[in-house]
């Protein structure tokens, strides 16, 4: 559908135009920016206006940045899945600015300029500057995204349809706004599409995948589960033979192992499984459920290695474990194990019919979906699908589908009358097409073709495959550890991950009143409810765990009836002696015998009645941050994230630094972080660096910043012999007025906004090692509160704040207990709510209020008004808009207020049907849609 551009920079507007429709009304999209008076912001609103009336559907942008409309300049014509249903693969894409013309017209190649720079200055160069989308137009360009204006290639044909935007619109309107052209659906993966000649009927064979946008990312940037559920590199792939008399499909699907896992290093890419089993479970019950919801049955096929001792053995009896755990029914969840390179060693592939024969019973129990293509009616549907994975789920995983795939189709064909010649000249171009999925796929994730593709192509195990192979795992190793990290920022940006990116909302004319309403009413529609966080710090000076109790540091709280934490945040500094060999790399061995050790105090309370479970740790070489909670309110924890910062050798090393972890409990954001800052007892400028390096360089998704500090290093500005007498005194007020860390905080050096608690405990460094006596070495160290903790937040109260008396280390930890707020919002009570809000406000406004003004008629003019540099009348939106589309010849002049075409006596003309073009319409004009 060939769609003209329109654009006007002062005030900034854009239409979408269709340039011929015979059969539709002729509509416009506009986009127009405008300023509220009582909010002042750039807001982009569209507007469809079919040909006597119009619809409000409109989008806003919610701050001042940029905002851009994609349009699509050219495409290639991929082939036909149905009849009437051609799909086009993306070539590329133009981004038009919503709030600014400082945009158009830019040399994509010579774009340097950062775009984050004053939106305000005035840029006459555009050779200098930074287009905000120039990198997602290369995304574009790679030729892996598809779209078709025919129907909605995001669904299969096993699974209904799912509610979008348009669900608002009457059906007429939605056909309206479908043919137009203007709005379709696209996906990234993978389309192909082969024809073939049976038995003297035409048929069209495709296999269609399509990857989901919930945890996109490359191979090492995104891997996993998350606390919603959503895998990474998880992707639905269809296989749909259609004729004129019938449509088979089959669908399958493949995704990252669901459990929470990830590889850090670059020659050492260790795997470490990130969560326990209790704490996993609740993703990995949302997981199946939603797949459960959605086939009906899964089948997993595990094809991980069982080699003991190794990272996926690790990693495959976890996420057995974790199945298992579910305690799902047979009919509903099945778990498959199958060692592909144990059972298929030196390319033995012959031996796949032994997993075969263990899919070939449930494949013939769930079938393939099957339709009459004439009347539509459905013969058969698939009642259960495939989830299979390795790794990466890219070379062993599209190996075993495209042969799943294979015995699927040939157990359909079984049962129709065709040659044997026919069957296999259609599975050969099925194998061809299962080679092309898995180069697509992988190039999208791992960068380069899939491994054994040559083997899916052929049948064939080569020595110039296995050359081939070898050469694009070494081109793997250099753009994952080089190269992806720039692509992930590119799908972040396309995704709205980045910080500062804001969502554009779906918005109508009475959403600002509702949601005023809404927010003076949330406690319809949420709860608080109080919580106990234990927050604790040790400096461990590199010791290791001498079997001393943790209870007089972890228990304390207990001697006075407290209510049990919650939350155990557990924070350590020096957890590794920080020698020159071990500040460059993490050592998480004696972590995890810390782990273990707190797991083990907290679960063998006497008093306790709660089973706590580990949710998060992680580690920056010395500093360590491990997260324990009540196995009763996992469920409600989710989005729970980690982060390090270095500051050590000018931010390379991690001997000095931060660790953090957040998480949402209910709808309450919570994040905490244990830090080690610079040693020396006059380097308090160092720490403060030290401070403002983290709190501006350390960053979680979408932007999210830290919240809270431990263990500082900051010392007592006093001399040695001063500090000591105060200290055997007992004189914490004469010690803490010369507290580093409470005068950098009192001149606004450092944690502008955070608290501490009133310190009544001594100084809790230094002291020789297993004994309550202040440092007796030659170095004769000033003994201060080194082991701080800090917090911020509107609903924090602290209850206590005190130190422990361990001797495992020169220091002595230190602990702070909390009681917070915590809000839980209940969705359906919200969305009932909002409903009766928006009926009440569209009862009492008449439908002629809400209106925008009808857009008068195009004005007469055989050329394009030329585009002005300075602010146009207002008045009449679409009278001052230029047409940048080229004019064709074969339209009739455009009407005006005086002249109208269809008014010259002649009849009024009929819609020719037969005068569609065939051709694509992108490779006629880079200006049109």
């Amino acid at each position: 559908m060939q769609t003209h551009l329109l654009l006007r920079d002062h005030p900034r507007a854009l239409a979408l135009r269709p340039t011929v429709l015979h059969e539709a009304p002729s509509g416009v999209l506009m986009f127009e920016q405008y300023s509220n008076s009582l909010n002042i912001s750039n807001r982009a609103i569209t507007k469809l206006l079919p040909l006597g009336e119009f619809e409000d559907a409109s989008w806003r942008i919610l701050n001042s940045r940029p905002c851009f409309i994609a349009i699509v300049t050219d495409c290639v014509q991929v082939g036909r899945i149905r009849t009437g249903e051609e799909v086009y693969k993306i070539v590329s894409v133009s981004f038009y600015s919503l709030s600014s013309s400082k945009y158009d017209d830019l040399d994509v190649s010579s774009m340097t300029r950062d775009y984050t720079e004053n939106p305000s200055d005035d840029w006459s160069d555009h050779a200098t500057i930074q287009h905000p989308c120039a990198q997602l137009e290369k995304l574009f360009s790679v030729g892996n995204f598809y779209f078709t204006p025919d129907f909605d290639l995001t669904k299969t044909f096993l699974i209904s349809g799912l509610l979008d935007f348009r669900a608002k619109l009457e059906r007429k309107k939605q056909m309206d706004l479908d043919r137009g052209g203007f709005l379709v659906f696209a996906i990234r993966g993978y389309v192909g599409v082969e024809s073939v000649i049976l038995e003297n009927e035409k048929y069209e064979l495709s296999v269609i995948s399509k990857l989901s946008c919930k945890r996109a990312g490359t191979r090492f940037n995104s891997r996993g589960i998350d606390d919603n559920g959503h895998v990474a590199n998880f992707v639905e792939t269809e296989t749909v033979l259609y004729s004129d008399h019938v449509c088979y499909a089959f669908t399958q699907t493949r995704g990252s192992v669901p459990v929470f896992w990830e590889q850090q290093g670059i020659v050492n890419q260790k795997l470490q499984i990130a969560r326990g089993p209790s704490a996993t479970q609740p993703a990995v019950k949302r997981h199946f459920n939603e797949l459960i919801g959605r086939y009906q049955s899964i089948c997993n096929i595990n094809l991980l290695s069982a080699r003991e001792n190794t990272g996926e053995s690790l990693l495959g009896s976890t996420y057995t474990s974790a199945v298992h755990q579910l305690h799902m029914p047979e009919s509903q969840l099945r778990m498959i194990n199958f060692d592909l390179h144990a059972e298929c060693r030196g390319g033995n592939y012959d031996n796949l019919i032994y997993l075969l024969n263990d899919a070939r019973n449930y494949l013939e129990q769930h079938g393939y979906f099957l339709m009459d293509s004439v009347d539509n009616h459905i013969v058969n549907r698939q009642t259960g699908c495939f989830r299979t994975n390795c790794m990466d789920c890219l070379d062993r995983t599209n190996l075993v589908q495209s042969k799943i795939s294979s015995m699927a189709l040939q157990s359909y064909l079984g049962g129709l009358h065709i040659s044997q010649w026919d069957i296999e000249m259609l599975m050969d171009k099925h194998s061809h097409l299962w080679a092309e999925n898995g180069d697509g796929l992988s190039r999208m994730y791992a960068g380069t073709g899939a491994l054994k593709s040559s083997f899916t192509r052929t049948g064939k195990v080569t020595f110039m495959n296995m050359l081939n192979d070898a050469t694009r795992s070494a081109n793997r190793f250099f753009i994952n550890n080089f190269q992806d990290k720039a692509k992930q920022e590119v799908i972040d940006q396309l995704l709205g991950k980045l910080a500062g990116q804001q969502g554009i909302v779906i918005h109508d004319p009475i959403s600002d009143s509702v949601s005023k309403l809404m927010a003076g009413r949330s406690k319809e529609y949420s709860t608080m409810r109080k919580v106990t966080i234990f927050c604790g710090t040790y400096n461990l000076n590199g010791k290791h765990f001498k079997g001393e109790s943790l209870n007089p540091w972890l228990l304390q709280h207990s001697q006075w009836g407290e209510d049990e934490p919650d939350i155990y945040a557990v924070g350590f500094q020096e957890i590794v002696e920080l020698s020159p060999q071990q500040v460059m790399a993490t050592d998480p061995e004696k972590r995890k015998v810390w782990e273990e050790q707190i797991e083990r105090t907290l679960n063998s309370n006497p008093t306790g009645k709660s089973k706590y479970v580990m949710l998060r740790s992680n580690q920056l070489v010395g500093a360590a941050l491990v997260i324990f909670v009540k196995a009763s309110i996992v469920e409600n924890i989710r989005n729970v994230e980690t982060a390090i910062k270095k500051t050590g050798i000018m931010g390379i090393a991690g001997n000095k630094g931060a660790v953090a972890i957040r998480m949402d409990y209910g709808d309450t954001s919570i994040c905490i972080l244990a830090a080690h800052f610079a040693s020396g007892h006059s380097n308090y400028e160092d720490r403060n660096a030290d401070f403002h390096t983290i709190n501006h360089g350390l960053r979680f998704l979408r932007g999210r910043t830290i919240d809270s500090h431990d263990d500082l290093n900051y010392r007592v500005s006093l001399s040695n012999e001063e500090a000591r007498t105060y200290a055997a005194q007992g004189n914490i007020d004469a010690l803490f007025q010369a507290d580093q860390l409470q005068n950098e905080m009192r001149l606004g050096h450092v944690f502008k906004d955070y608290q501490e608690g009133p310190i009544t405990f001594l100084p809790t460094y230094k002291y020789d090692n297993g004994k309550d006596i202040y440092d007796t070495s030659e170095k004769q160290r000033v003994p201060g509160w080194t082991d701080r903790i800090l917090y911020k937040g509107k609903t924090l109260e602290l209850v206590q704040y005190a130190r422990a008396e361990l001797f495992t280390s020169d220091h002595r930890p230190v602990f702070a207990l909390f009681e917070a707020e915590i809000m839980t919002l209940d969705h359906d009570a919200k969305i009932r709510l909002q409903k009766e809000l928006y009926q009440k406000s569209l009862d009492g406004i008449s439908v002629d209020a809400i209106m925008p003004p009808e857009l008068p008629a195009r004005p007469k003019t055989s050329t394009p008004l030329p585009r002005s540099t300075v602010a146009l009348p207002t008045g009449p939106v679409v009278s001052t808009l230029v047409d940048i589309s080229p004019v064709d010849p074969l339209l009739p002049e455009p009407s005006s207020d005086l002249s109208k075409w269809w008014e010259n006596g002649e009849p009024l003309p009929r819609a020719n049907k037969h005068s569609t073009k065939k051709s694509n319409p992108f490779h006629q004009s880079s200006r049109k849609l």
